[in-house]
């Protein structure tokens, strides 16, 4: 049986993610940092559906605790063939409001859980033959948005990242990509008013903004192909392009 572990994997573009897994057969463990009460319901929902994904609580900028969350991950399973680091904040502001805790907190959840969670499995999928790690950027990341340079910064970390971690584990079989979504359907998203979110959809070629499911589905194409790594995957019906 594969596994997969879901950073953020409780809400939005997240529990879309761990649901295309749960479909494809996968044991999921979805990590979620302070909400239990909606991890709780998330669990509820896919019980319902005939699914029992794991929750580990953790915050995945914290040095230990994600050790501890991977500690109790191996404790359950042998392997980890999926690691998706998803678990991500925003922010609104002109750079002249931005704090520097602000932006610190930014980087720490978008970039340093990323680091933090492909090292501690690096190891492990290495010693099994190979594996995958998804990494969850944005299409801010590739051409910065105004008023969120903090978060379009670190979403461009979080590719580079892909790319020279993917160069440096291809030859053990452990393949790592990015999916950088764009404007999509989610909570992070709700900040726009009816008028800023008719203006994005015209620039989108398709005519809509995405569905987190639409993220799902590429990140299972991503686990599931055996040659691609390297790879900035944009999910946004052409926008941004």
């Amino acid at each position: 049986m594969k596994t997969a572990l879901i950073t953020g994997g409780t809400r939005g573009i997240g529990k879309a993610i761990a649901l295309a897994f749960l479909q494809r057969g996968y044991e999921v463990v979805l990590n979620y940092r302070a909400n239990q009460r909606a991890a709780l319901a998330t669990q509820e929902e896919f019980n319902i559906l005939g699914y029992c994904p794991i929750l580990l609580r953790a915050d995945v900028s914290d040095e230990l605790q994600v050790k501890n969350m991977f500690r109790e991950f191996f404790s359950i399973y042998d392997k980890l063939d999926v690691l998706v680091n998803n678990a991500g904040v925003s922010s609104v502001k002109v750079i002249q409001d931005v704090t520097l805790g602000e932006w610190n907190k930014i980087f720490d959840t978008n970039v340093k859980s990323t680091f933090l969670c492909s090292r501690e499995v690096t190891d492990k999928m290495v010693f099994a033959g190979g594996g995958s790690i998804i990494n969850i950027s944005s299409i801010w990341g590739e051409v910065g948005a105004s008023c969120e340079v903090a978060y379009s910064a670190s979403k461009g970390a979080v590719i580079a990242f892909t790319k020279a971690l993917a160069k440096e584990l291809a030859p053990s079989n452990v393949r790592v990509n990015c999916v950088s979504p764009g404007v999509i359907d989610t909570q992070m998203n709700s900040h726009l008013s009816p008028a800023e979110l008719e203006e994005l959809i015209n620039c989108v070629p398709m005519g809509r903004i995405g569905q987190p499911s639409d993220v799902g589905e590429a990140c299972v194409m991503l686990a599931e192909s055996s040659y691609i790594t390297g790879e900035v995957l944009s999910v946004g019906g052409g926008f941004g392009k």
